[in-house]
């Protein structure tokens, strides 16, 4: 009976500090449009044409942006290590009688330092017959490690730029008006793909600075890239994996303990009959 109620107890005491593991993951904050409509949290309404102009975006903030057929349209989001990026897009063509031919669009997403990563799964390219009314493309990266060999290729965390462009289509429909729709979540994927070790610092280009742009008769700045997520950079300081190695380590001490007391016997010698 002993044995049996130190097993329960481990069973407890492992659940106990599994539990932790919930208010922690909550504490980082969901971004919350303000009554005013502040610039800093209204949904961005036009897309940058380069890499230095890439308009700031939230994960799960739609994006939307006017532009014509040909463009190049950029975005940037921040990316935390232990979290996966899938960044969807739609495209609303013109209409089908105006049009000469089928076009192919194209979604890419680029790390901090401008490399191309690949999508696990996901149409990041798709073609559009004459008479589509829209293309919906979707890319879903790797999860974001805290740090990489000199060598690899994985994802940092960072800033991370999003191209959207029409790669063919007849020459005859270039220029015409497009409307684009862009949003990106970024979901954290928990301690199982956590890494020991971190970067030093994020790897986010132009960070707090502003790069002009002439819009009408004046200059009106627009960030380069945004600095950090909400709630700030975790650079790999937490993981709910340090939950579920403590539970582990408790439970295996408490079953040791107990597994010694069940085949110890009573503790009591056996005694010999004397002139034996």
């Amino acid at each position: 009976m002993r044995t049996v109620r130190m097993l329960m107890t481990a069973v407890l005491a492992g659940a106990g500090l599994l539990g932790l593991a919930a208010p922690a993951l909550a504490d980082s904050p969901t971004p919350t449009p303000s009554a005013s409509g502040s610039p800093d949290t209204a949904a961005p309404t036009e897309a940058g044409t380069s890499f230095r102009t890439a308009t700031a975006i939230r994960p799960d903030q739609p994006a939307t942006a006017d532009a014509s057929t040909g463009d190049y349209l950029y975005w940037v989001l921040p990316v935390d290590a232990g979290q996966q990026a899938t960044v969807k897009a739609k495209v609303t063509l013109p209409p089908a009688a105006g049009r000469h031919g089928a076009a192919t669009w194209q979604l890419d997403v680029y790390d901090g330092l401008r490399r191309r990563q690949a999508c696990t799964y996901g149409a990041s390219s798709r073609s559009a017959e004459r008479d589509a009314g829209s293309v919906e493309l979707s890319c879903t990266l790797r999860t974001v490690r805290g740090w990489a060999e000199p060598w690899s290729n994985d994802p940092l965390p960072g800033s991370y730029f999003v191209r959207l462009t029409v790669t063919d289509l007849p020459q005859e429909d270039l220029g015409q008006p497009v409307h684009a729709e862009v949003v990106a979540a970024t979901p954290d994927r928990g301690g199982a793909h956590a890494v020991d070790g971190a970067l030093a610092a994020p790897l986010v280009p132009g960070a707090g600075a502003a790069t002009p742009r002439t819009k009408g008769d004046g200059a009106s700045p627009r960030p380069a890239a945004m600095a950090e997520p909400e709630g700030g950079w975790s650079s790999g300081r937490w993981s709910d994996r340090w939950i579920w190695t403590a539970a582990g380590g408790a439970l295996a001490a408490l079953a040791g303990i107990a597994g010694y007391r069940a085949t110890r016997g009573s503790g009591r010698p056996s005694r010999v009959p004397p002139g034996v």
